[in-house]
């Protein structure tokens, strides 16, 4: 069946908000143990698990907050890894009940937002991002995240601006890069977004979903082979194959991309 124009617009929305959401926690949590990246006594960090020790984290983690659902901690590390299983709704009722025990806690409130964004409830997770920032001491993280919720809602020169002003906290930030470059790609506007999205990619400290949307931008462009050398790279067999399966089903849409465009630009005529 063909994928409808509707859902490559979905698509298209969940990868610019991929990394900025993923990383809004990270940001509040300085040196603890709270971050997206890894998961509290587990030795191997999430985005290297395979399907079988996602759900064996999910299960051992959910036996600790069961065990004591007020800790913010383990109910932020229990909601991670439920995400990456795919259970949004389950995640999200994990952090409601850890914000409802953890009202004022920033790095609650930054996951909170996450788990709001990951369900679809874009608008409640806007606010709960900005009510987890604090202006005197901004978050780029967070900045990045309002901007990547933003983009969602269709407000792209808002969230262009929120993604530069976390640059201008954090400079030459890989996901920001990445996420002002998939900015443009919803616009179609792919040599602009190459250019972000080589200079994320370039970061140290570039991870793969950032070359992944750069990868995305290039076939966009009709250059499959360059893209699909570049979503190979640095990657394990099977994260290079996972990564190369999704780019050819994104690009295997290009009469969909080509009729959102045309679709885009009647509305705007």
């Amino acid at each position: 069946m063909a994928t409808s124009v509707p859902s490559l617009r979905s698509a298209l929305l969940r990868g610019a908000a991929l990394i900025a959401i993923g990383v809004a926690v990270a940001g509040c949590a300085g040196k603890s143990n709270l971050t997206t990246g890894s998961i509290a006594k587990t030795s191997k960090p999430v985005g290297e698990m395979n399907a079988t020790e996602l759900r064996s984290a999910a299960d051992s983690i959910g036996r600790a907050y069961e065990k004591n659902p007020r800790d913010a901690a383990t109910g932020i590390n229990y909601a991670n890894v439920l995400r990456m299983n795919g259970r949004n709704d389950q995640a999200l009722a994990v952090m409601q009940q850890v914000a409802i025990t953890n009202p004022n806690n920033r790095e609650v409130l930054a996951a909170y937002g996450k788990a709001q964004a990951a369900a679809g409830q874009l608008e409640e997770a806007l606010n709960t991002i900005l009510r987890a920032q604090t202006p005197d001491r901004p978050d780029w993280r967070l900045k990045s995240a309002e901007g990547a919720i933003l983009d969602q809602l269709g407000r792209a020169p808002e969230a262009r601006q929120r993604y530069r002003e976390a640059l201008d906290i954090q400079p030459n930030e890989s996901s920001i890069l990445s996420n002002l470059g998939m900015s443009y790609v919803l616009a179609r506007d792919l040599k602009t977004a190459e250019t972000y999205l080589r200079s994320a990619a370039n970061q140290p400290g570039a991870d793969s979903s950032v070359r992944q949307n750069l990868a995305l931008a290039v076939g966009l462009q009709g250059r499959f082979q360059e893209a699909e050398t570049i979503a190979r790279q640095e990657l394990t067999a099977a994260q290079a194959e996972a990564n190369v399966a999704y780019l050819r089903a994104m690009l295997s849409q290009q009469n969909a991309w080509k009729k959102l465009a045309a679709d885009d630009s009647r509305n705007t005529n």
